[in-house]
């Protein structure tokens, strides 16, 4: 046997509370500002001279 189902479901619950602590990053209101400016500085020109 490669594991005991008390192995996976710790794994499973540790991937759970990352990708839910990568939603919570993003929809924060103190990294709103930082995460939108990039967006606006993807759609700036690069040529400007």
């Amino acid at each position: 046997m490669l594991g005991t189902p008390l192995s996976y479901f710790i794994y499973g619950l540790v991937l759970v509370l990352v990708f839910a602590g990568i939603i919570a990053y993003n929809y924060s209101k103190k990294n709103k500002s930082k995460i939108e400016q990039a967006k606006y500085d993807m759609m700036d020109d690069d040529d400007e001279d």
